[in-house]
């Protein structure tokens, strides 16, 4: 029996989302929304870039997408800019009896310890109202610091440190929001960009280093923040814009979560706009960008993880990657019980029900 699914959201992650949606016959695609207002109306396969015609076109707004009925919503809409707005368009789906997945707000991934309390308590009761369940994850936080590296950790007889490391050459990724307002680049190097703010860090991925933590039993008591920007030297142009020389062209930063005082569990990121700055920092151990899991322990590993796609380089890869997390978690986020679901709470992923016979020629 198919399963009746909705889009919210078309942006960089929500189009390929609403792609698997349509060409996978696991779901039937009943509603999507968008805030854009120049695609209401357009038909939701010229919005997944398809070429073919669904007959559902792009709506404004929620109460549209409510009104369809769907069993599970694909919430892929802005975020980390907009945390409370994100999370009160779950609790309203929840609240219809209506399954949630996606990629926002990402502190749902895992959000003890890092939401307040007084919040989780309300997305609990939205989703206890409506009977439903919802599942937040991403390329980051996601499966490159959740389910991969807790994977390798259940085959060690002894760890004693987890660094998750993304290591990417960000020139040919196109969001301009998360680039230039919560990143930073473009920006003086001696501004603080949003997402450096005090304890955004934290808050950004703290939902993932305490789900690694409880994974391996261990409760985390400090996450420790830490980054450096390198300018550019000269002014040239990148997907998402423009990099003025002596501005921000380069980041490397990294969040620790500290068990008695020893950093037990890190993630960093060393995100460049050009391959020739700060070749001192990591570097992925193929071109354009790697998910790095280092375990230290009995084995020890270090494993790279190299998306790469028919359709685009390293960036475009490991987005479709997240999206394929997100759509493939729904069967089984439909069997789980109402309320938050993470990693931790889900069966063993499998892909199930993706695989397809390869063309010939």
């Amino acid at each position: 029996m198919t399963i009746r699914v909705a889009q919210v959201a078309t942006g960089n992650a929500g189009r390929l989302t609403l792609r698997q949606l349509i060409t996978d016959d696991r779901f039937e695609l009943v509603a999507v929304s968008t805030s854009s207002p120049d695609k209401v109306g357009t038909d939701a396969g010229e919005l997944a870039g398809l070429g073919v015609t669904t007959g559902i076109t792009a709506v404004a707004d929620l109460d549209a997408v409510i009104a369809a009925e769907p069993e599970c919503v694909v919430y892929c809409a802005m975020g980390d800019t907009r945390p409370v707005e994100a999370t009160n368009d779950v609790r309203r789906l929840l609240e219809a009896g209506i399954d949630v997945v996606g990629s926002a707000p990402g502190t749902l991934q895992f959000p003890w310890g890092t939401m307040p309390q007084k919040v989780i308590d309300k997305v609990e009761a939205s989703a206890r109202a409506g009977g439903a369940t919802v599942y937040i994850t991403g390329v980051d936080p996601g499966f490159a610091s959740d389910l991969l590296p807790l994977a390798l950790a259940s085959t060690c007889q002894r760890v004693e440190q987890v660094t998750c490391y993304e290591l990417a050459d960000y020139a040919t990724y196109d969001g301009a929001e998360v680039m230039f307002d919560l990143m930073g680049f473009g920006q003086p190097v001696d501004s603080t960009p949003l997402l450096f703010l005090p304890g955004v860090l934290g808050l950004a991925w703290g939902t993932a280093i305490r789900m690694m933590a409880s994974g391996l039993g261990i409760e985390v008591d400090e996450i420790v923040e830490f980054w450096e920007a390198e300018p550019a030297p000269e002014t040239y142009e990148i997907a998402a814009g423009t990099i003025t020389e002596g501005t921000i062209a380069a980041l490397h930063f990294s969040i620790s979560g500290l068990v008695d005082g020893h950093p037990a569990i890190v993630v960093e990121h060393v995100t460049r706009t050009r391959d020739d700055l700060r070749p001192d920092w990591a570097r992925p151990s193929a071109g354009g960008g790697a998910y790095r899991i280092e375990i230290t322990g009995e084995p020890s590993y270090v494993v790279d993880v190299v998306p790469s796609s028919e359709h685009g380089d390293h960036n475009h890869a490991a987005i479709v990657a997240a999206c394929g997390r997100i759509v493939n978690a729904i069967p089984d986020v439909r069997a789980a019980g109402p309320g938050i679901a993470t990693t931790l709470d889900l069966p063993l992923p499998t892909g199930r029900g993706t695989y397809v016979k390869a063309s010939s020629g």
